[in-house]
């Protein structure tokens, strides 16, 4: 019979062991790579100290292709839970440096225990991903791992905060997970996402193209939108993940964790007296409108590099957490297309989900006109936005600093659609359409250049100002634009308690 000392030293082997991942060489190559280990990972992501493993033991259960001789402590998969910022967090990491990171029965069911945990628990989960996606040496086993966590996604959406990491390759089913949870993280130069790779493709269309070109980093924050961060290395994206969690509440039924605020509430901006231009045709950055007005001047952008029309991202006022989300006149004037609205929508709708209340800075000329918009669906697209805004039930706060036309001013958070608090600078152009394009289509060119013109200016004074829309009640103060801090500090206490509750139903159906 074994004694104790034999127990604690056999237990201790297999701790060494299970911590060894793929052993020595293969963490070489993961670092030659400049990628760092799954535990390396997770100590930079979590609080010093706090990280409580589960599962360290766990071994797959595959008998065919001489897998049950080749078994390793852990089976390609660090899971367990931590504290960012001293609040808990469930992680799971897959470890490159075993079987290629790929997903087992085995090591699918240890994350699927830890995101029943998270659900049960109300706190958010956190994959990192790398991983060669489905071992072939289990065949439909690790296919029904896959949809076991595809399943636990779907539920756990908009009840727990989830966010993916691509650390390394994630193709085919590997994906999908990815894809349903609420935030993407990619490292420039190390991760790809695709779902079938460059040689399958080459066999299938005959197209040449490198992983990088297909599903790197860049081509996933900026062409195709499935990303939404891009860190320059595997540290910088692990804290960038970390100050993301900063704005989140742990799930939907808390409110976003508010920070001590030093930054004065009643600061104004002189500078914002002259940001808009006089010529309406004319560009400004709506970035420094809103670094101007947020705490710290700190504004967290998601998706910087895609559809770069729409701004998106988290800030705080007075220590709350809100949700920005902002017209670009510096990039095709602003304007709403398919992209920017599939975008600002679904942000809309995680913030609606966790609590975090919207604001929106308005200047928008109205919907991208164009045949590639309309064979490509705008009005469906168009239309998430409108649902999004229209769905949402958190404080919902606008701003129009310049251009509010047409269809595009009803969708962009307007007081038709459920905006609590409406402001408008004295610039705002609240109207069906621009000035020129209205008097054309109103008298259509029956009017001399004398006429034309007195009618442009007549149209202007009644509608290229926020007067009209204020008479009706649409907007509910034109503040001077040094003032939006404080007039926004103000709105967001004044609709802190807001209640409000759609009409009871299983979900809506939004226009896909």
């Amino acid at each position: 019979m074994a004694t104790l000392e034999e127990k604690i030293a056999q237990f201790e082997e297999k701790n060494r062991l299970a911590e060894l991942g793929g052993g020595k060489e293969r963490v070489d190559r993961q670092h030659k790579a400049g990628r760092i280990t799954a535990r390396e990972r997770i100590n930079i992501l979590l609080d010093a100290g706090s990280f409580v493993e589960m599962d360290k033991f766990v071994t797959h259960r595959a008998t065919d292709f001489n897998m049950a001789e080749n078994k390793i402590l852990g089976d390609g998969v660090v899971s367990g839970y931590g504290k960012i910022d001293g609040r808990l967090v469930y992680v799971f990491a897959q470890d490159f440096t075993v079987f290629g990171g790929t997903l087992s029965g085995a090591n699918a069911d240890k994350i699927v225990k830890v995101m029943k945990l998270a659900m049960k628990m109300g706190a958010p989960v956190i994959g990192l991903n790398d991983s060669g996606g489905a071992r072939i040496q289990e065949g439909v086993q690790s296919l029904a791992g896959y949809a076991d966590i595809f399943l636990l996604n779907t539920k756990a959406s908009g009840v727990i905060p989830q966010i993916s990491a691509i650390m390394g390759p994630c193709a085919g089913g590997a994906v999908y997970s990815p894809a349903i949870t609420d935030f993407i993280f990619m490292v420039k130069n190390s991760s790809y996402m695709f779902v079938t790779g460059p040689e399958v493709i080459k066999t299938v269309t005959h197209e040449e193209v490198t992983k990088e070109e297909l599903g790197g980093a860049m081509t996933h924050n900026s062409t195709s939108g499935v990303a939404h961060f891009t860190g320059e290395n595997d540290e910088q994206t692990l804290m960038m993940i970390r100050e993301l969690i900063g704005f989140l509440p742990s799930n939907n039924m808390e409110d976003p964790p508010r920070k001590h605020c030093n930054d004065c509430i009643s600061r104004e901006e002189p500078q914002l007296d002259t940001i808009v231009p006089p010529d309406p045709n004319k560009p400004y950055d709506m970035k420094e409108i809103i670094i101007s007005v947020v705490d710290e001047h700190d504004f967290f952008e998601v998706q910087p590099y895609y559809a770069q029309n729409i701004i998106i991202g988290f800030a705080r006022i007075n220590g709350y957490p809100v949700g920005i989300v902002a017209n670009q006149p510096e990039v095709l004037a602003g304007v709403l297309d398919i992209n920017s609205s599939i975008k600002a929508a679904r942000f809309v709708r995680f913030c609606d989900a966790f609590n975090i209340p919207l604001i929106t800075f308005e200047d928008v000329p109205g919907f991208l006109p164009g045949t590639a918009q309309e064979f490509g669906g705008i009005i469906k697209h168009g239309a998430k936005l409108l649902f999004a805004f229209s769905e949402a039930t958190v404080p919902k706060i606008t701003v129009i600093t310049r251009k509010a036309y047409g269809g595009a001013y009803d969708v962009m958070s307007s007081k038709h659609i459920g905006a609590d608090v409406n402001f408008a600078y004295p610039t705002a152009e609240i109207a069906v359409m621009g000035p020129e394009g209205a008097v054309n289509i109103l008298y259509r060119d029956k009017l001399s250049d004398e006429d034309r013109a007195k009618a442009v200016k007549e149209y202007k004074n009644t509608f290229a100002s926020p007067f009209k829309a204020a008479e009706l009640g649409y907007i509910d103060e034109i503040i001077y634009p040094r003032q939006t801090r404080l007039k926004l500090v103000q709105a967001l206490e004044m609709t802190r308690n807001k209640s409000e509750q759609n009409p009871a139903k299983k979900h809506g159906n939004i226009p896909l």
